[in-house]
């Protein structure tokens, strides 16, 4: 569901089984508390990388993000994404149905930016999340003061960066964590 926002307590449409892992209404609370006290939500381009059914670009558009671009490789998922977006009448952002990092390679030739990027790959993909951020640290899609959020096991440490993208928060609740990364200007 939609936490706050336009369209807040509007329901979204999930996929069964564990093909996705939805970002935790609790979790999702405390990203953008932390992302909306940095002034990195409204009126912000936002990157939803592994996005499952659409949950947290959703919660952004609804909190008054410009526009989310989503990323994920699963057709079935990308289905009920757009049908999410459908049933909130939103067209802001692109869906792209493929890998991540390909995504993301795209966008940066394409010269799509955004301002946040969240990125929540499944847990059992532990190197995904290096390549993201050494994908993201060595492009341009990322604009300047722009922030990576990653999600994660509690038990699982993605690491303190990639080139020049460093981890500057640790946020952990319950079973999971939040690392935010972003440009070090050393």
């Amino acid at each position: 569901r939609v936490i706050a926002g336009k369209f807040r307590s509007r329901t979204l449409k999930s996929l069964g089984g564990i093909e996705t892992r939805p970002t935790y209404d609790r979790l999702k609370e405390t990203l953008f508390n932390v992302l909306a006290s940095a002034g990195m939500v409204e009126a912000r381009a936002w990157a939803d990388l592994f996005a499952g059914t659409g949950s947290v670009g959703i919660e952004a558009l609804s909190r008054g993000a410009s526009s989310v671009h989503f990323a994920e490789s699963s057709s079935k998922a990308a289905q009920v994404l757009r049908q999410n977006l459908a049933s909130l009448g939103l067209a802001a952002g692109t869906i792209s149905e493929r890998d991540a990092a390909e995504a993301l390679r795209e966008w940066d030739k394409s010269g799509i930016q955004f301002d946040v990027c969240f990125l929540d790959p499944p847990y059992r993909l532990h190197g995904t999340y290096g390549e993201i951020l050494r994908v993201i640290a060595g492009g341009t899609m990322l604009r300047e003061g722009g922030i990576v959020v990653a999600e994660h096991e509690k038990r699982f440490d993605p690491g303190d960066g990639e080139g020049n993208l460093k981890r500057y928060r640790l946020l952990n609740q319950g079973e999971s964590s939040l690392s935010f990364y972003r440009r070090s200007t050393e």
